[in-house]
């Protein structure tokens, strides 16, 4: 991907346009993902999303309200006086399972609490057990990170960056009480400061005053976002330069398994955030050499895994 399209316009910082980008501001918070996986569990009403969540009734009806406003969910009235309300996935929302697929797959394979996670996914139309692999929908081969080639797309372009304020919320207890289908990657899509960072390096950019431009975040959020990320084995740092000491940073086989998430992520915000160009990035297959339009495949059959088409059991 390249990574010179960052500029200055006046007092403001341009970055380079980006799905990944627009997704996180959606879905980049833990407080949203345990809302959403709750939905996706089948809870629709607030009292049960409140139950399974544990959040406050203040935090969940505005993340509720964002997500509708954001088109992921809908209200549909059930009781009249009072007004009550069911919270469905809307078409928007559920494009997005193939992301909850990624993270499951990440989950079984990284998380220190995968042995605690008892559930298995069996696909209805092959009537198998399935672990969801990242597939290319042209030749159906797993995607292997080394097997993808970033190029520049008709929408790539400079916009500046206008982050919707969040309070931070990374802690690994309250997330593992809370989350049935992913824990320690919810750590990571929940926080968009941190997916970022993962992006840049995964296209290129490995020293801090890159990524810094690439992302247009404040340098100390960075700082602790790489730090973080070091520390949980995300990312390696090497020393390239002393006195001052600085860093390079590197993807870890951990966070190349995890990107598939974002890369499942990009797609849905191309479709829903693409501009009238088209995608800022085009992904192609080493592999196969067609444009690359991952989806979350069977292990078994290829086929894709779907709500519709899947069964979710949850052991005691």
């Amino acid at each position: 991907m390249p990574s010179n399209l960052i500029q200055e316009s006046g007092a403001n910082k341009l970055v380079r346009t980006c799905s990944i980008w627009r997704a996180l501001e959606v879905l980049g918070d833990v407080p949203t993902l345990l809302i959403l996986e709750s939905i996706w569990l089948g809870d629709s009403r607030f009292e049960k999303i409140k139950t399974r969540t544990c959040l406050s009734k203040p935090l969940i009806a505005q993340r509720l309200k964002t997500l509708a406003v954001n088109g992921v969910i809908g209200r549909h009235l059930y009781c009249e006086k009072p007004p009550r309300y069911e919270y469905r996935l809307t078409e928007k929302g559920r494009a997005l399972f193939p992301v909850t697929m990624m993270l499951f797959r990440w989950e079984k394979a990284w998380s220190p609490d995968s042995a605690l996670l008892a559930m298995e996914l069996s696909h209805k139309e092959c009537g198998r057990v399935s672990m969801p692999e990242p597939m290319c929908s042209h030749c159906q081969q797993i995607v292997a990170p080394q097997d993808i080639e970033w190029r520049e797309g008709p929408g790539l372009g400079m916009m500046e960056p206008d982050y919707t304020r969040r309070r931070q919320h990374r802690n690994r207890q309250a997330i593992a009480e809370n989350l049935s289908l992913f824990t320690a990657s919810a750590e990571l899509l929940g926080d968009r400061w941190a997916g970022l960072a993962m992006r840049a390096v995964f296209t290129g950019l490995h020293k801090f005053d890159r990524i810094l431009e690439d992302s247009g975040m404040a340098s100390n959020i960075l700082s602790d976002r790489l730090a973080w990320l070091v520390e949980h084995g995300f990312l390696r740092a090497a020393l390239y330069q002393t006195g001052p000491d600085r860093f390079a940073y590197h993807a870890t086989e951990k966070s190349l398994d995890y990107l598939p998430v974002l890369l499942v992520l990009q797609r849905w915000g191309d479709c829903y955030y693409g501009s009238e160009e088209g995608p800022p990035v085009i992904l192609h297959h080493k592999v196969c050499g067609a444009k690359l339009d991952i989806y979350a495949g069977c292990q078994n059959c290829k086929g894709e895994l779907a709500l519709a088409n899947i069964e979710m059991r949850i052991g005691e």
